[in-house]
């Protein structure tokens, strides 16, 4: 075979715009998804062909994590069918190699920028954004930079085109002696997994400039929270952890005393129910963006200079509101570890994520762990039913809010709830929807109880514990439980609405089901979907997530498959009937 044969096994179409394509039944695709995962963004994923995009911050993104451009190349190279074109492997060279090619570092009273030629110097000297945050030139190469100016020139520099990599090192904040049991305080032995021991590392980089600030993703239920532990431990230090919700909190709280040498006495909540400030403080991203109007000032935001912090800790980071990200930008002197299944971001602030919360430091796709057992199998199924007649004038006449909202309610749902249910009566299951009105609907004709965002926190944690134990096997819950809730028995989720083609939501809703279980190991997505209807057409955007990470992906219409049906390739999407 001469050189610029085409390779028929191989699953890449590297085209000259710097998309991917990536034919789902080649032999090779799994691996090269898992490759490619690293460098690039999906993009769409119909049946047969999936499309990736290469982007600067794609790049970068795998630089931090230690890939070089010449590996990136290799990989494109190894499993393309065609010839890589030349000019995409230039570019993917040019993109990696302006990563550290701007420099910040500690100088006395501030910091110094320096540039690796005059030339790059002089660009960004002229360019709008960054010129004003920059200080006085003091050499041909080198800038000063004040303290304060820290985050915003890093902010700027990405959407110049120019990541600083940031040498500058970050203060040791309080001293906090913590370490992990090997023991619980339950009696299971415990231990961190190899890949929770890597993201520890990577995001250490034992106590290197290089380390001490970036992002870890992994899929729910590979224990995100553990990586957090692993890493106050390793650093030693007073910790404040924001999260997304009291539950959330309570969660941390719990694992906290669980798995580390931390008493009680060392912890604290900062919510609407408590302001306890302690050497590890927990707080919610809603205190800390109250105000008493949108004219006043956020009344808590001064709980990021009550102690000196060692280390902040974003939970959830993707979902990070713009306030905070404010504050980030003043804080680039303290360590900082964004948590996250997901680096999707509904409103395109990844970029922002990258500059101040820092570059994604391990990303192991959720195929790999399940491969591995740390995570559940996950059998997705959309069941897409007709509106019933009597809705189809009304939503024909609707404005395009109020249609979505008509098929997401599809009465016609609740049968297909009650198969699901008949199907696997003995497995934990969720009943997941947007619309409160709509599941405490459901919950009153299934009998079943509910948990919606008026839930008192009381009885969240009541009916999440009796879930826990088996007492309660159906559980229906609203927007509320899409976030860092521990329910590691539930093994169904039944998604009856989603909000619009949020494919963070698909993340967090999936993620419900996949810790580790017993027996086959195995959890059933199923979700809801009226045919025909806008709510099919946002269904193809959340399909994305799932096929992007390698799920199988069967559509059926109108009833469940049988148990005779195949299943679908993994990360191909299926028309059974």
């Amino acid at each position: 075979m001469t050189p610029n044969s085409p390779r028929p096994d191989n699953p890449l179409i590297v085209q000259s715009d710097l998309s991917v394509l990536v034919e789902v039944a080649s032999p090779r695709y799994a691996e090269a998804r898992d490759a490619l995962v690293g460098f690039a963004e999906l993009v769409k994923s119909p049946e047969h062909i999936h499309t990736y995009r290469i982007t600067p911050l794609s790049i970068w993104n795998a630089r931090a994590a230690g890939l070089t451009p010449e590996a990136i190349v290799e990989a494109l190279t190894g499993y393309a069918k065609y010839p890589v074109p030349e000019h995409v492997a230039q570019q993917v060279l040019a993109f990696g190699s302006r990563y550290g090619r701007l420099r910040l570092s500690a100088r006395d009273n501030g910091l110094l920028l320096e540039c690796d030629d005059e030339a790059l110097a002089e660009e960004i000297a002229r360019h709008r954004e960054v010129a004003p945050v920059l200080g006085e030139r003091l050499s041909p190469c080198t800038f000063a930079v004040t303290t304060g100016n820290r985050g915003v020139l890093k902010q700027a520099l990405v959407k110049a085109g120019w990541p600083a990599e940031d040498l500058a090192g970050y203060v040791e904040g309080e001293a906090l002696a913590v370490a992990l049991r090997s023991e619980t305080r339950s009696g299971e032995t415990f231990s961190l997994r190899p890949y929770q021991r890597d993201a520890v590392a990577a995001f250490h980089a034992e106590g290197e400039a290089r380390g001490g600030s970036g992002v870890v993703v992994l899929p729910c239920g590979a224990g995100k929270t553990v990586v957090g532990m692993g890493c106050m431990a390793e650093l030693e230090t007073s910790t404040l952890i924001l999260t997304t919700g009291v539950t959330a909190t309570r969660q941390w709280v719990r694992e906290l005393l669980e798995r580390t040498t931390l008493r009680p006495e060392d912890i604290g909540e900062y919510t609407g129910e408590s302001k306890d400030i302690r050497p590890v403080t927990i707080a919610t991203y809603q205190i800390l963006t109250h105000r008493p109007s949108k004219e006043a000032s956020f009344t808590h935001l001064d709980l990021f200079d009550t102690r000196a912090w060692g280390l902040i800790i974003y939970d959830e980071v993707h979902l990070l509101p713009a306030p905070v990200f404010r504050i980030t930008a003043s804080l680039q002197a303290r360590r900082r570890l964004g948590l996250t299944a997901t680096l999707v971001r509904e409103d395109g602030r990844e970029d922002d994520v990258f500059a101040l919360i820092g570059p994604k430091k391990l990303d192991l796709p959720w195929k790999v762990l399940e491969r591995q057992g740390w995570i559940a199998s996950a059998e997705c199924v959309e069941v897409r039913l007709p509106l019933p007649p009597e809705l189809r004038m009304p939503y024909a006449v609707a404005d395009p809010r109020r249609r979505f909202r008509i098929a997401a309610e599809n009465p016609a749902k609740a049968a297909v709830i009650r198969e699901v249910l008949a199907r696997h009566p003995d497995e934990p299951t969720l009943i997941m929807a947007t619309y409160v009105d709509q599941i405490r609907s459901l919950a009153r004709e299934l009998e079943v109880p509910v948990i919606t965002g008026t839930t008192s926190q009381r009885r969240r944690e009541t009916l999440y514990e009796r879930f826990r134990n088996g007492e309660v096997p159906v559980l229906a819950i609203s927007k509320v439980g899409n976030f860092a809730v521990d329910l590691p028995d539930a093994s169904v989720a039944i998604q009856v609405s989603g909000t619009f083609g949020s494919r963070q939501e698909e993340a967090q809703r999936l993620g419900r089901l996949l810790r580790p279980k017993s027996g086959s190991n195995q959890a059933h997505f199923y979700t809801l979907v009226s045919r025909d209807t806008v709510e099919q057409e946002f269904a193809l955007q959340r399909q994305r997530f799932l096929c992007e990470q390698g799920y199988g992906y069967r559509i059926v219409d109108g009833a469940l498959p049988t148990d005779a049906e195949p299943e679908a390739r993994p990360g191909n999407l299926r028309l059974l009937r």
